[in-house]
């Protein structure tokens, strides 16, 4: 499986979360929910991340993953404490601390990132801010099917 990962576009240009990932202050991505949903526990070491920042529609970067780690059930002072231990690969500023602070964390962290050609992307109104595909083509422009999320669901 291949994954596509929505990026935060707020900040200044080089504050960016995409902007991180690129200069490697960034080498690890969360999400997080009150329950489980995607893509918790649906993302696996060897897997391919293709990043597309929120607001555009071009795929141009993509890594690796190395490790993941799932939570589940977490209090407030696990919440904080797995934030803060993992704080140097996220590089999150006070305000996405706020906003990944949730009971199902996943953890998600990559290698290998590389700059790809640039890929058109065809949003889809039944779209989150991430993706399971078999393959990265199936968002693309001219992909002869609209994404359904039915075969991506465990």
């Amino acid at each position: 499986m291949v994954h596509l990962v929505y990026c935060d576009n707020q900040g200044k240009k080089g504050s960016r979360e995409i902007d991180k990932i690129i200069d490697g202050s960034k080498k690890m991505i969360i999400r997080s929910a009150a329950g489980r949903k995607v893509p918790h526990s649906r993302v696996f070491k060897d897997e391919v991340l293709y990043f597309i920042e929120k607001g555009t529609k071009i795929i141009n970067l993509k890594a690796t993953v190395k490790e993941v780690q799932n939570f589940t059930k977490l209090s407030d002072t696990e919440i904080t404490n797995i934030i803060d231990l993992n704080q140097n690969m996220l590089n999150l500023n006070d305000k996405q601390k706020k906003r990944w602070q949730k009971k199902c964390i996943c953890l998600i962290e990559f290698s290998n990132v590389e700059k790809i050609h640039d890929l058109n992307f065809e949003h889809q109104g039944n779209m989150d801010d991430w993706l399971i595909l078999d393959k990265i083509e199936d968002v693309l422009v001219g992909s002869s099917s609209p994404y359904t999320y039915k075969s991506k669901l465990v």
